[in-house]
């Protein structure tokens, strides 16, 4: 089951990482992405800097302005309210659906081609076809 946050405002870079750190503490989550402008390479832009979550440095690329998340149950759900009243308190929608591709496609094959089969599981949807994949996706592993 997949499910959509949409906060009201675009999000600073700060925000961003405390609702992702605190998302991702959640039992339940299996993977997330975050969408939005997609921020210039400027020294001088305070979004465009390395955000810490889960102890590991991760580039932060883009303006957030939604966090499409698969969960394992639907009980999630209220978790993610809880933390989205704590950190939005501009305003968000949540959306239940689908948003995150859970197969390969012909476009995988065609970017990636016999090297398609070395794609993860877990990096299925999670990237921009026409970019490199080096540069889109940072996997976080959570601790066990």
């Amino acid at each position: 089951m997949d499910i959509e946050i949409f906060p009201h405002r675009l999000l600073s870079a700060d925000t961003t990482e405390k609702l992702l750190n605190d998302l991702e503490e959640l039992d339940g989550v299996k993977r997330m992405v975050i969408q939005g402008q997609r921020l210039p390479e400027d020294e001088n832009n305070p979004d465009r800097r390395v955000i810490t979550i889960l102890g590991e440095e991760v580039d932060l690329q883009v303006k957030t302005g939604r966090v499409l998340m698969e969960i394992e149950r639907e009980g999630v759900i209220d978790d993610v309210k809880d933390i989205c009243e704590d950190l939005l308190p501009f305003g968000y929608n949540i959306h239940v659906g689908t948003f995150i591709r859970k197969q390969k496609t012909v476009t995988d094959d065609i970017k990636y081609g016999e090297s398609v089969n070395d794609l993860p599981d877990e990096m299925v949807g999670l990237t921009d076809q026409n970019a490199q994949l080096s540069e889109r996706a940072t996997i976080i592993k959570k601790k066990d």
